[in-house]
């Protein structure tokens, strides 16, 4: 199958800069990266991607057997990158795709200039004996994950203005619901257990490549202790904190996500060319 289609791979940009590659997170698509893309267009080559099940991607891909864990999504990146055969490039993963990039770069890291781990978490579980913190118990993950799969449509209505974390804003809260509520039930509750389920702290030492970890000064689904948790694992690794609310700054803070991609990308895109 060709990947292009399969991911909806768009290509925009300056053709001779350095390549950053942007990758949404659960219930997302490419579109959710639209506000950023004018600033990153003026001085990269820009790649963005639906993952299988997601978007505009080729529903036919999909199958439980290799998106049951984050292992298929990585396969899908390194595959993406094999095929446009742009040079080292800069991963952006929003949320989940984080860890997505992680085990990617890990695998390849020949491929990679960089990571920017934006909102990232690799436990969403609370691991008190290793003094962790995630954000979340065991029986609340097993409760959310029970209500998105009793009543997806209710709890993406629930949830989405929740993890957009602007209640002033509404309008962005709505915005991530209709996303959500875009994607097939079935796929979402596959995608949704290994997002919440997944433990890839263990992973991040294996973090070669230069990495920007981009928090938010609030974000209730990865809160601060996380972000300097993935900072203080991945060796050489920065940490920076947007003046931003809520789990998606792509959208609820855009030009100070686009301006710390932009810095970090510039250094280490520039770097590997």
């Amino acid at each position: 199958m060709d990947v292009r289609s399969r991911n909806h791979v768009v290509v925009s940009g300056r053709p001779d800069g350095p390549v950053v590659v942007l990758a949404h997170g659960f219930g997302c698509d490419q579109n959710m990266w639209r506000l950023v893309l004018p600033a990153l267009e003026r001085d990269f080559r820009v790649v963005v991607f639906d993952h299988v099940g997601a978007g505009r991607s080729d529903l036919s891909a999909w199958s439980e057997e290799r998106y049951a864990g984050l292992d298929g999504y990585a396969q899908d990146v390194l595959e993406i990158l094999r095929d446009l055969d742009p040079g080292p490039v800069v991963f952006v993963g929003h949320s989940v795709s984080s860890m997505v990039g992680v085990l990617a770069a890990a695998a390849e890291p020949e491929l990679f200039a960089g990571l920017v781990l934006l909102t990232p978490s690799p436990c969403y579980i609370d691991d008190p004996e290793a003094g962790y913190r995630g954000g979340f118990s065991a029986q609340d993950i097993e409760e959310l994950l029970e209500s998105l799969e009793s009543n997806y449509l209710g709890w993406s209505a629930v949830m989405a203005p929740v993890i957009m974390g602007n209640p002033q804003r509404p309008e962005l809260g709505e915005e991530l619901t209709n996303s959500f509520c875009r994607t097939d039930p079935k796929i979402a509750r596959v995608f949704a257990r290994a997002t919440f389920l997944s433990d890839n702290r263990a992973d991040l030492a294996g973090v070669s490549v230069p990495t920007l970890v981009a928090q938010c000064a609030s974000d209730v689904i990865a809160p601060p202790e996380v972000g300097a948790f993935v900072q203080a694992r991945i060796p050489g690794s920065r940490l920076v904190t947007l003046p931003a609310t809520g789990h998606c700054p792509q959208l609820s803070a855009p030009e100070a996500t686009a301006d710390a991609i932009a810095a970090f990308a510039a250094g280490a895109g520039g770097a590997a060319r």
